[in-house]
């Protein structure tokens, strides 16, 4: 004789097939296309922190780079390691991989027992319920599911990417920032030293009110240059310290004075287009969302008739309370018919959606062309204009100062045209810094270009703003 729950041991042998194929959660979270991208293009090294061991190590990493003169590449690493935002984008990542192994698993049955009695009999039924619909559809969902933990983990890369940019970028202002202090200083050690020298003009009469006013509004200038710098340093040293995970800006005490030299030629990119598109992040995830859709589109198109299909193993125990029990048992299968919905709008939304993700796919490689030949215009610009500004322009103003120096101890011309040289001087000085600034802002902007990790920036060519902020 047959067992009443020969259609329940059926399902539990095909559940256990299907288990058998289920997705399982990765050692590493998931982290390995995040850690290909940080090592292949950014050299450096990504952790998620997930256990006390995890923290120890990067506190230990974080305090090892932070103890020595901080460059841009030890910023950028700390920051990878520090920053609890960046940390917060790898838990979403986490958070993705459970959703892939939850929905590559078959549903879980539901189980109901009820019992009803009255004076004549018992009814005691049990039944079981799973659904047809999930477990025909399983790998389909499955593989949906693993192409949105894929996007997942560009997304985290892609992230990844945007810190460390937003970090180099921080790093270049606040280096600048400094140097750029330190070079008003300068200048206004000039015009103390130009004040002395009036002063005592002025009381052999040499100089008269006109000179007088234009040294004492030279001073004043200079002095008001100066407080701003002092203020843009502050600003871009937290901004730099808040990127890195930093809780007070210990780390602008190990920057460097200055910004690094310029490289002797810049970089010839003839494939810089192509580049764009084989390697920026945001286009794969791009990519892979239209796949997605592609996927889920067939789906749907399969499945939009059926709104519901469950199956059920009933076993049925009854038994009259004069006589002997009986039992029973069966198969019911039960489905909604869509009466008034025959899937049409779910069809048509889903083919619309599509193809807006095939058309936003092409409109980012259009842009992603665009970005990449602008970045590459002002990453030349700016280098040459950089390049000129210490070959040509400083060396000059410098022989300036010191010919007009002569000439005015030979009285050859007056203080005025002495503290012109030396105001011309002092402004060369901090274009030449602000420029070599935004040769690698620019530089920092043509990598985003390439690789992605958030918008290029828009830098200004040709600067020489007081404030030390102009491209930022």
């Amino acid at each position: 004789m047959s067992s009443p729950f020969w259609g329940l041991r059926a399902a539990a042998i095909a559940g256990a097939a299907l288990l058998s194929a289920c997705k399982t959660f990765s050692p590493d979270g998931g982290m390995d296309t995040v850690a290909v991208v940080a090592g292949q293009e950014l050299n450096k090294d990504v952790l998620q922190v997930r256990s006390a061991e995890d923290a120890a190590y990067a506190h230990d990493a974080v305090g090892r780079l932070l103890g020595k003169p901080l460059s841009a590449d030890a910023a950028v690493q700390v920051a990878l390691l520090n920053n609890l935002g960046l940390q917060a984008a790898y838990n979403r990542l986490g958070i993705a991989e459970a959703v892939a192994v939850q929905s590559s698993r078959p549903p879980v049955p539901s189980f109901s027992i009820s019992r009803i009695s009255t004076s004549l009999e018992l009814d005691i039924e049990r039944q079981i319920v799973g659904s047809i619909l999930s477990l025909a559809t399983l790998p389909a969902r499955a593989k949906i599911a693993a192409s949105q933990f894929e996007q997942a983990q560009l997304r985290a890369a892609e992230e990844t990417l945007r810190v460390a940019a937003e970090t180099r970028r921080a790093y270049y202002r606040a280096v600048a920032a400094r140097q750029l202090v330190a070079a008003r200083s300068e200048a206004k050690a000039a015009a103390e030293n130009a004040a002395q020298l009036t002063s005592r003009l002025e009381q052999t009469g040499a100089v008269n009110t006109l000179d007088q006013a234009r040294r004492q509004v030279f001073a004043t200038e200079i002095e008001t240059e100066l407080m701003a710098g002092r203020q843009q340093e502050v600003a871009t040293r937290e901004s730099l310290t808040r990127l890195m995970g930093l809780l007070e800006a210990d780390a602008s005490a190990k920057l460097p004075g200055a910004l690094p030299p310029l490289p002797s030629s810049p970089r010839t990119l003839r494939s810089v287009e192509q580049e764009a598109m084989d390697r920026r992040v945001d286009l794969q995830i791009a990519r892979s969302e239209a796949e997605t859709l592609a996927r889920s589109y067939g789906l749907t198109r399969k499945t939009h008739f059926i709104n519901v299909l469950d199956a059920a193993g009933v076993s049925k125990t009854q038994k009259d309370t004069g006589g002997p029990s009986a039992d029973g048992g069966g198969f019911e299968v039960a489905f909604e018919i869509p009466i008034y919905d025959f899937g049409r709008a779910k069809v048509r939304e889903a083919e619309q959606r599509y193809l807006e993700a095939v058309n936003r796919l092409g409109a980012m490689a259009v842009n992603a062309r665009s970005e990449a030949r602008e970045a590459y215009g002002a990453y030349k610009a700016t280098h040459a204009i950089a390049a000129q500004y210490q070959r040509e322009v400083l060396p000059l103003r410098q022989s300036i100062a010191d010919q007009t120096l002569l000439q005015y101890n030979a009285m050859q011309v007056d203080a005025f045209t002495l503290l012109e040289a030396a105001r011309a001087s002092a402004l060369a000085k901090v274009a030449s810094i602000e420029s070599a600034r935004n040769f690698w802002l620019a530089s920092t902007d043509l990598s985003v270009a390439v690789l992605g990790g958030g918008g290029i920036g828009r830098q200004t060519l040709l600067t020489a703003d007081s404030s030390g902020t102009a491209g930022d």
